[in-house]
């Protein structure tokens, strides 16, 4: 049993990101590995507080919170997320080449992100997301765990997965308080457990199509697993 679980940790990856390798993690040398000069945090503030009229692109902060501190359980908390992370995200929700984007709502169907990721430049998709990634997470405004009958369940996934569905722990890569690994994994700790859910969900049937690592480990995971597991990682800190 330890070897099998050993191999699902190795192959299972992490919970809500995407892998290693489809990640990536930057070099110091922004401009050869993007394409545009290094991050403009002021730049990123600007375009998440504001927007940008004149190109129709709607202020972050109107969906996302001050500083990338959600108060809506349906949409995400961006703070202290890394910056490697974000702009991968961003990119993942455009659509490439006419197809369509890796990042989509159940159903399918394309989600308001798409409208507006497509309208940021590379250089935009950097600053926002080094803007964010230099923001401290508000703790009083975080997601947290909500439901106590489900803690046990939840703390036993996150912790050492489900072995027998080759089901890996969460904390093998998001740490275990779930602050996760900068420039590979996302933070979960503190965001909203309803958004967590979803997200697993749609990694599960296939919409969400930006891992295929995360589309395996996820469809192996029932309904409950997923709600437990997700209630769970929001209340770690």
């Amino acid at each position: 049993m330890k070897r099998v679980f050993s191999k699902a940790l190795l192959a299972g990856g992490m919970l809500l990101g995407l892998s290693v390798a489809s990640v990536g993690v930057m070099s110091t040398s922004f401009a050869a590995d993007t394409g545009v000069a290094k991050p403009d945090a002021a730049k990123g503030e600007q375009l998440f507080t504001h927007g940008d009229p004149a190109r129709g692109i709607v202020a972050c902060i109107t969906c996302h919170g001050a500083a990338g501190n959600s108060t809506i359980a349906a949409n995400p908390n961006l703070a202290a997320q890394s910056h490697e992370y974000l702009a991968q995200q961003l990119e993942t929700f455009r659509s490439q080449d006419g197809k369509p984007p890796l990042r989509r709502g159940k159903g399918g169907v394309n989600t308001v992100m798409t409208t507006f990721a497509q309208g940021l430049t590379a250089a935009d998709i950097q600053n926002v997301a080094y803007y964010l990634a230099q923001q401290p997470l508000d703790w009083s405004k975080a997601g947290t765990a909500t439901d106590k009958a489900t803690v046990a369940l939840g703390e036993s996934i996150w912790r050492g997965g489900i072995p027998d569905r080759r089901v890996p722990a969460c904390a093998s890569c998001h740490s275990a308080n779930g602050a996760g690994l900068p420039g590979k994994f996302p933070r979960l700790a503190g965001q909203h457990p309803g958004y967590l859910a979803e997200q697993l969900a749609l990694f599960a049937n296939g919409d969400r199509a930006n891992s295929d690592m995360m589309h395996q480990i996820a469809n192996r995971m029932t309904p409950a697993d997923i709600a437990a597991v997700a209630d769970y990682a929001a209340g770690l800190r």
